[in-house]
Parts: C-alpha cells; structure tokens; sequence
C-alpha cells in the first residue's frame, strides 16, 4: 500500500483511508472483518464521524487496540462551541480512545456553515480548545458539494487548517468551475502544506428514484473492478492529493484496496479513456447552481 506525507502533520499516511460513513449500518462482526482487512493491507489512516450512525461503536473494539499504530481522524458536524465539544468528547468514548489524531468540522461547503464555524462561539473554538487539552492533535475541515473548493479556500485565509477533505471524480473535475475552483484550493494548499484528501472517488452518479439501492451508499457507486482502478488511478494522479476515503460499502472496500495496490498498472491516458466513455456519469450533487 503506497503512503504519501499528510502535509505538515508529516504522518506517513495509506492513500486509502477507511471510509466508515455506512459502518453503522453493518453488525459487529462485518465491522470487525473490515477493518481487520484494512490493518492487514496496509491501510493506516481511519476516518469516521459522530454522524455516521453507530460506526463510531462499531470501530471501537478493534481500533482501541491498535490505536498506536493507526492516524485515526473523526468529524464534528455541530456548530456551536459548546455543542461541538460535547460531540468530540462523546466519539472518544464511543471509540473507546483518550484522543483523535484528527478532528475535522464536517460537511463545511458553503460560505454559510463556513461562518457558522469560525465565528464567535463556533464549532472551531472547541476543537482549538480540545487540541489545548491534548484530546484533539491537528484540526482539519471537510465539505461537500460544488462549492467546497472555493469554500475551503476561504477557510484556509481565515484558519490554518491542516487538512481538507472534499468531493474529487473524473467528472467532477471535467466540470470548468469545480476544475478552477479545485486548482486554486490546492495551489494554497500547497503553499500551506494542508494535506488535500477527497471523497466520491468512485461515485457514478445519483440513484434514480426508483432504483434499487444495492449498496449502502447515499449515491450510485462503480463496482466493476476496471472502473474503480481508473477512478483510484485518477484520484492518485494528482500529486497533492495525499489519499481519498473509500466509499462506505464494506463490500465495495476490498476492489478499492485492490485497485490501489496497483496503483502505476495502468497510464493516464488509459483510465480516462475508460472514464470519458462511461455512459450516464454524473456529479452526485446535481447540476451546479
């Protein structure tokens, strides 16, 4: 499994980090299954949130004792300081940990939420003040949607952040302003050293409305292991992109591991033609405003 620096936090970190946004939705037992794969294939950075359900719980059992060996980062999506500390304190006990390696005001990807969080009284006061107690180790931000991008770039002006999290796919970046947008991000971030991470690397599309979802994921995820090599190929084209979560589906984790072990087996120009000629592909979030 290929590791690449997360920027000035300066861990060694798998370019796959174990998604569990849909580990709430699996018993034990699977849980177990899946993250003991990942420790076994290599993978060392562990990314959840207190809003993904019980994968917090789920995590617990097995991440407590490896919790020296692994970069484990969970999310806050409250907005007030006092809420958002009560959230950070209650993963911890969920997790069965004494600290986060990392901890990320989540699901910030407009201007809007973006105030909410830096403002007097918000969620960013309390992971500045967890950090001070020795509960939180680096700060980061994630966000979804189109305009994350120049969102996080406004963030990274008001607060150093040392992480970003958000939305990268062929087709993502195929779009001119989400192309734009993500360049100037990752240009600053560069100067910063704020480690770019990003989501929905192998998202399709949205489900329709009366089709059937055969995974646990909010949008329709490419599951023929071709497909996912060129997503992940992609995704780890760009030097500045130190890794991409998985998407949540246990069943799905096993192809997008595999699909990074081989990483380099197939050139540019081979996983974008297998991308640009796949029918129905489109941004999970709609149609940009």
């Amino acid at each position: 499994m290929q590791k690449r620096t997360l920027g000035r936090i300066g861990h060694e970190s798998s370019v796959v980090m174990f998604g569990a946004a849909s580990l709430g939705s699996v018993t034990q037992e699977e849980a177990d299954a899946s993250i003991t794969y990942a420790l076994e294939h290599g993978v060392n950075h562990f990314d959840t949130a207190a809003s993904y359900g019980n994968a917090e719980e789920r995590m617990g059992p097995i991440i407590s004792k490896v919790r020296n060996d692994i970069f484990l980062a969970t999310k806050t999506g409250e907005r007030t300081k006092e809420k958002a500390k009560e959230e950070i304190y209650r993963s911890l006990e969920r997790m069965k940990v004494d600290s986060v390696d990392l901890l990320q005001l989540h699901a910030v990807g407009t201007i809007e939420e973006l105030d909410k969080c830096t403002g007097k009284g918000g969620s960013l006061e309390a992971a500045v003040e967890a950090r001070e107690e020795g509960i939180v180790k680096h700060i980061g931000i994630t966000g979804h949607g189109h305009e994350a991008p120049a969102t996080h770039l406004e963030a990274l002006r008001r607060y150093p952040f040392e992480t970003v999290l958000l939305p990268l796919n062929y087709y993502m970046y195929s779009m001119p302003e989400y192309r734009d947008a993500l360049d100037a991000l990752m240009e600053e971030a560069g100067k910063q050293r704020a480690a770019v991470r990003v989501i929905k690397a192998i998202a399709k599309r949205p489900w329709g409305e009366d089709q059937q979802k055969r995974y646990a994921t909010w949008y329709e995820p490419f599951d023929e292991q071709k497909v996912i090599d060129a997503c992940v190929h992609f995704v780890l084209s760009f030097p500045n992109v130190v890794g991409f979560a998985s998407a949540g589906d246990v069943r799905l984790f096993p192809k997008i591991v595999d699909a990074a072990e081989r990483y380099g087996a197939m050139t540019d120009e081979e996983a974008s033609s297998i991308l640009r000629s796949i029918a129905e592909y489109a941004s999970v979030f709609g149609a940009p405003n």
